[in-house]
């Protein structure tokens, strides 16, 4: 009998007890080993990885798979969320980076674009499964990139507040700033990523490209925000 077919029926009938919270254990730790999986299946055969893949990786089959994700969207969902922690994480310690961030906003934005742009270039198939969605066929109402991108907008626009003065109006002022930093960088980073790798420009260069952009139109509205 299948493990997780057992461990299934098992579950249904056992009391609320240690077993159960044991099996709630298994389940979870099943979920990440597909998860893992399924990143390595991306890996090896590219961001339009199918199911038969994914299942062959994980050695089980695409009934099991479906057991603990419900359907390919589910399982898009996991993997798009462990990216996600991956994606806020660098980021996010980029951001981190700046404690003065008075003196240091131009650094503190190349440090950003290198960091999201690093993780691309270091996991390029996987980056593209969860931008493309190749397993989803519909819309996602709780898409999970556009959380990414709100997460990492808002801790931006808290670092570029901290360079303000503090007025009422400037938070909306950051946040525009970074909605459009972010955006610009997710931007750059696909066309970086369709154009061939022999062709392909380096990381630094477009680096420097992207935070002189950037900096060219904050450096004066920074300047003249504190002035007021």
């Amino acid at each position: 009998m299948d493990e997780d077919v057992d461990q299934g029926t098992r579950a249904r009938t056992a009391p609320r007890d240690g077993r159960s919270a044991r099996w709630e254990r298994h389940r979870e730790e099943r979920r990440s080993a597909l998860v893992d999986a399924t990143i390595r299946a991306i890996r090896r055969h590219g961001a339009g990885v199918g199911m038969d893949d994914i299942a062959a990786e994980a050695g089980t089959s695409k009934t099991v798979i479906y057991r603990h994700f419900d359907d390919k969207a589910g399982l898009y969902r996991a993997v798009a969320s462990r990216i996600d922690g991956r994606v806020v994480g660098n980021v996010g310690a980029a951001l981190g980076q700046s404690g003065t961030p008075h003196g240091d906003t131009r650094q503190l934005v190349a440090s950003t674009v290198d960091a999201y742009l690093a993780l691309v270039e270091s996991d390029t198939e996987v980056y593209r499964f969860v931008v493309n969605r190749p397993l989803v066929d519909l819309p996602l109402h709780d898409d999970p990139v556009g959380g990414t991108v709100d997460q990492v907008t808002d801790r931006l626009t808290g670092l570029l507040l901290a360079s303000l003065s503090a007025s009422a109006t400037d938070h909306a002022r950051a946040r525009t700033w970074a909605i459009a930093l972010v955006g610009s960088v997710r931007a750059v980073a696909d066309d970086w990523l369709a154009t061939p790798e022999s062709e392909r420009v380096p990381r630094a260069d477009v680096v420097e490209s992207l935070t002189e952009l950037a900096w060219r139109g904050l450096a004066p509205a920074l300047a003249d925000t504190k002035g007021r």
